[in-house]
């Protein structure tokens, strides 16, 4: 029987969050997702432990296929958290998928958990989200105490400026002192950024996700336009080619001396992230080597699809600290502290404070 924690991993998407743990020796029993493809593609890379169904479907209470773990991760639908667009935060009919996320930790009682979404969770609903999300989490009895954060993953060795919010919880009982990981790239920490040239080195080699994509002539002349790091502004306004107000990733260009902008899931022409000296755009591959997937890691269905998974996904790199972090709570190497007193003093302390001080 394998001695690596055991893990539930929920909203899998194609398995970047999964990733990281697993890197860190983590094992994977049991995972769910509700997208035919992102399961397919979890499936070939972690094995046949994916359920592929609507979660509000499963009562982990009283289903006896799934296991029990040790810890449980997931980043729960973050669409109606989002700062790029309008939010109704837990109004939305996806805000409220957290309480799927809450079941589990409910019925599982996990000695920990890692719960993952976008930098707009913070501010959603005038901050009450994140104060409801919180206090529902430290209810959960014997009680967890909650380290959440805010992290910018190109600061842990991802060549991209990607902010996600990971929250910890960790259960009381078992007196572990989580702390956060410090950043270990960029001015915050002792290395420089990983840079968008360096992920992409040799990546023409690969076989697997790699195909071009086709793009119009008139594209392909509007992106000579651009250089290296720029975006639509770029154009001269006198050009025929020019383009009107947008958002700033529509046709963004990559430089190759820093780290890649956000990738991003969907969205119409320009919005696929364009190679930094030729005019096109990124392959998958490339994008899945800017969100730090390994090679060998294969995605399966369309282009879009593909797409869509690898902008959805979690960077594997990014989170590779905190699973490492987490460890000692699994092999019970560390030093206990009393958690329910801290457990009570973080009660009387607002989500925005908790935030503030979660990396301290």
């Amino acid at each position: 029987m394998s001695s690596k924690p055991k893990l539930i991993s929920l909203f899998s998407g194609c398995g970047g969050l999964d990733w990281g743990f697993h890197k860190a020796g983590y094992e994977v029993v049991w995972a769910n997702d509700f997208e035919a493809n992102a399961c397919e593609t979890f499936k070939k890379n972690f094995g046949d432990v994916i359920y592929c169904g609507d979660i509000q479907a499963v009562e982990p209470a009283k289903d006896k296929s799934i296991p029990n773990c040790d810890l449980i991760i997931g980043g729960f639908p973050c669409q109606d958290f989002s700062v790029v667009w309008k939010r109704p935060g837990l109004n939305g009919k996806r805000g409220n998928l957290y309480k799927s996320f809450l079941r589990f930790v409910e019925a599982k009682k996990p000695k920990a958990f890692v719960a993952e979404n976008v930098k707009g969770i913070l501010s959603a609903n005038k901050g009450k989200a994140i104060e409801q999300i919180i206090s529902d989490f430290q209810n959960i009895a014997p009680g967890y105490i909650l380290y959440p954060k805010l992290y910018n993953f190109s600061e842990y060795g991802v060549p991209q400026i990607r902010e996600r919010v990971l929250i910890v919880g960790i259960r009381v009982d078992t007196g572990f002192p989580f702390q956060h990981p410090k950043p270990t790239h960029g001015p915050n920490g002792n290395k420089p950024f990983v840079t968008a040239g360096e992920a992409l080195e040799g990546v023409e080699k690969v076989k697997y996700n790699n195909e071009k994509i086709n793009i119009t002539s008139r594209t392909e002349q509007l992106l000579k336009l651009i250089p290296e790091g720029g975006n639509y502004k770029d154009i001269p306004e006198d050009s025929p080619l020019y383009v009107h107000g947008m958002i700033s990733h529509v046709y963004r260009r990559l430089h190759r001396n820093e780290p890649s902008k956000t990738i991003i899931a969907a969205g119409g022409g320009g919005t696929w992230g364009y190679h930094y000296s030729e005019p096109r755009p990124l392959t998958n591959r490339e994008r899945a080597r800017i969100q730090t997937f390994p090679d060998t890691f294969r995605f399966c269905g369309s282009i879009a699809e593909v797409r869509r998974q690898i902008g959805n996904a979690v960077p594997p790199t990014g989170v590779l600290p905190v699973a490492k972090a987490l460890m000692p709570l699994f092999t019970g190497k560390y030093k206990h502290v009393d958690l329910y007193k801290v457990l009570e003093e973080q009660k009387k302390t607002t989500a925005k404070q908790k935030i503030k001080t979660a990396g301290k």
